[in-house]
Formats: structure tokens, C-alpha cells, sequence
């Protein structure tokens, strides 16, 4: 296959977030009294947004408008100040991106945390590379599984759909590849399982980020 780009998801895919979102969210529940949960259990709550993370760590009683919009709120101000406390390219993350730059192979980043944000995170833990579309959540685009953001990068640079592998990490990322007509690769270091991935569409699986080099 002649792949000619690579969209990437970002959280689970590009970057170890999980830590820093699970100690956000967590602190905010302290605040208003509710349980926390561990690190595992916030790998299945993260995925498609901020807001649906806060209503999955709610308990299930709580998950009225009123409090979720209050404890959005306060995770939104709780991770912006922490957002890189632990977070860290995968190992073998920079050298996967200097293997594609290598072979003139163009990327992008898709993902649904907020567009700021995500701009602000590439722009300080990916500083030496380049992307050519970088986007995040911009309402009025529908989030991912929806593949417009998808249909907007192909636009972009100009390339056909089948000329684009997608990399991510859970059946999200897999739904939003096959919709938009990309070669969907599921990655196994990040939030999910074999299982899922396969089951939301993905052609292949990989387990270090340097084989995405040996499908090109």
C-alpha cells in the first residue's frame, strides 16, 4: 500500500496522559465528596471528551446537569494547571516521527480534547516536530467517532483517503479511521485492549510505535 500520511490520535496514541487526567479528576471528586477511582478504571472513562470523563467518574446518582456542570468546570481549571505533571511521548514516539519525516511520510493529530488544549500540549511535549493539521474538539465539528474532522485533514493536505494510515487507541479512533476511508492501526501501549480495538474496526494492531514504519 502506498501510504503517503499518518493521523494520529493523541492521548493513548502519542502521548501518556492518563496519570494526569486520573489525578485531575480525582481531585475534583475529593472536593465534592465523591469516591475516587484508579488509574485503570479512568483508561475506559477518557476517549471522547472531557465532559464525558467527568460523567463517567461521577457516581451514577450524582450525574444530575447542575453537578456536572460544576465538576466540569472545576476539572477543566484542575488539569489546565496540571495537564503536565506527568505526561510524556510513548517510548518511541520521537522516533517513530522522525522515521515518517525520514521518508517524507506528512502527519496530523485528531483528538477530542479541546482544540486549545490540545495545540498547547503538542506545542510543549512534541516541540521538535512537525505536523501539517493538528486539530482538536471544535464545536461546531462533531467529535470523533464522527469522521468530519477526519474529511477536513484529508481536504487539507490533499491526499486521498486510502492514502492515510490512522493510528489510535480505542475503538473511538478505529470508527472515526474506517468512516472517513483511512487504513485503520490500533496501538496497544495506550488506554485499551486487543479486543476492543479489533472489535471497533482496526486492520492491524501494533505494539511498539516503530512497526508503524514497517506497514509504510
Amino acid at each position: 500500500m502506498n501510504f503517503k500520511a499518518v493521523v494520529f490520535d493523541l492521548d493513548g496514541t502519542l502521548l501518556d496522559t492518563i496519570e494526569d487526567l486520573a489525578d485531575s479528576m480525582n481531585n475534583v471528586l475529593r472536593r465534592f465528596g465523591y469516591p475516587i477511582h484508579d488509574v485503570e478504571k479512568y483508561k475506559y472513562f477518557v476517549g471522547d471528551g472531557i465532559k464525558n470523563l467527568v460523567i463517567r467518574a461521577l457516581p451514577e446518582e450524582s450525574r444530575n446537569n447542575d453537578t456536572i456542570d460544576a465538576c466540569l468546570s472545576d476539572m477543566n481549571e484542575e488539569y489546565s494547571r496540571r495537564w503536565a505533571e506527568k505526561t510524556r511521548p510513548y517510548d518511541g514516539i520521537t522516533k517513530l516521527l522522525d522515521g515518517l519525516a525520514e521518508r517524507n511520510i506528512r502527519t496530523a493529530i485528531l483528538s477530542n480534547k479541546p482544540h486549545a488544549a490540545t495545540l498547547e500540549v503538542v506545542k510543549r511535549l512534541l516541540p521538535n516536530q512537525h505536523f501539517d493539521v493538528v486539530y482538536g474538539e471544535r464545536p461546531p465539528i462533531p467529535k470523533k467517532p464522527d469522521p468530519a474532522a477526519c474529511l477536513e485533514i484529508i481536504k487539507a493536505m490533499g491526499f486521498k483517503a486510502e492514502e492515510f494510515l490512522y493510528l489510535g487507541d480505542t475503538n473511538i479512533d478505529m470508527k472515526t479511521a474506517n468512516s472517513a476511508g483511512m487504513y485503520a492501526v490500533g496501538v496497544l501501549w495506550g488506554f485499551r485492549k486487543a479486543d476492543e480495538l479489533l472489535e471497533g474496526g482496526a486492520k492491524k494492531l501494533i505494539s511498539h510505535p516503530l512497526e508503524l514504519l514497517e506497514l509504510l
